[in-house]
């Protein structure tokens, strides 16, 4: 864990009181795929709502998260354990990635805080918190420092713009004959989905729910061993190709993908 930041900088908790948990690290986020699953807390997954997901911090306390990308900087309610992947810090709910305007893995200070009561209730009703001072320039500069050693991760790239079509030149109607019915196409039969190959091992999760979800995300696989659940995509044709997707999931934020071999 990296040196814990002076509780005298940035923005302050609402209580302003000083922190006892204090560091910077890396934030994912999950949306749809996870809504409705059950949290540690025993309340299910509200996509919408500005919580996120912590390994040791008491479930029901509130953080202070700031994006070091962007600056902004919010309150969330800690409702579940994780991340499962030991190179993240948090996991964010989509409403909690949204205020903070991140769009993949990105880096992020917490702060643990103590809320006033309206704070406490809006979150805990699923809505956000009083608004929070975006960090300034000078402040994020020296906490990004502070990161662990790790590939920045980029963000998900703008779908591009597809050009609208041009309209056709209208065909004269051809004289109407006597044709054969037409023989219906043969249909094509689904090849099988490979269990064997050469694949990209994205991470490996002990909660089956967040590994299924992170699979959909990218279109891959859960296979399971023992109590551990192993996200891969592929397989690929070779090592190559397999390199290029490891490199992919890699700047999304999975810095821990590598290339497995399954027989």
């Amino acid at each position: 864990m990296p040196p814990a930041v002076a509780a005298s900088t940035g923005p302050r908790g609402t209580s302003g009181e000083a922190q006892r948990y204090d560091t910077v690290g890396y934030a994912t986020w999950y949306g749809e795929e996870m809504q409705g699953s059950n949290t540690a807390s025993g309340q299910p997954f509200d996509a919408n709502a500005i919580t996120v997901a912590h390994r040791t911090l008491p479930l029901g306390s509130i953080v202070e998260v700031t994006a070091l990308d962007t600056g902004r900087t919010i309150l969330a309610l800690v409702n579940d354990r994780g991340p499962g992947q030991r190179d993240l810090e948090i996991d964010l709910s989509r409403g909690a990635a949204q205020l903070l305007g991140v769009t993949a893995a990105a880096p992020v200070r917490v702060r643990l805080v103590n809320a006033t009561p309206p704070d406490l209730m809006a979150l805990r009703s699923g809505h956000p918190a009083s608004p929070r001072i975006d960090a300034p320039q000078s402040l994020l500069t020296a906490l990004r420092r502070k990161l662990p050693l790790r590939a920045m991760p980029i963000a998900r790239p703008a779908a591009a713009s597809i050009p609208a079509p041009k309209p056709r030149p209208a065909r004269r109607p051809l004289p109407m004959t006597d044709m054969p019915p037409a023989r219906p196409e043969p249909q094509p039969i689904p090849a099988p989905i490979s269990t064997s190959g050469i694949f990209v091992q994205v991470a490996a999760l002990s909660n089956e729910s967040k590994a299924k979800a992170l699979a959909t995300r990218l279109n891959g696989r859960v296979q399971r061993v023992g109590a551990i659940y192993r996200i891969q995509i592929g397989p690929y044709a070779n090592t190559a190709s397999a390199k290029a997707a490891r490199d992919g999931v890699a700047r999304q934020g999975y810095g821990d993908a590598r290339i497995v071999q399954t027989n």
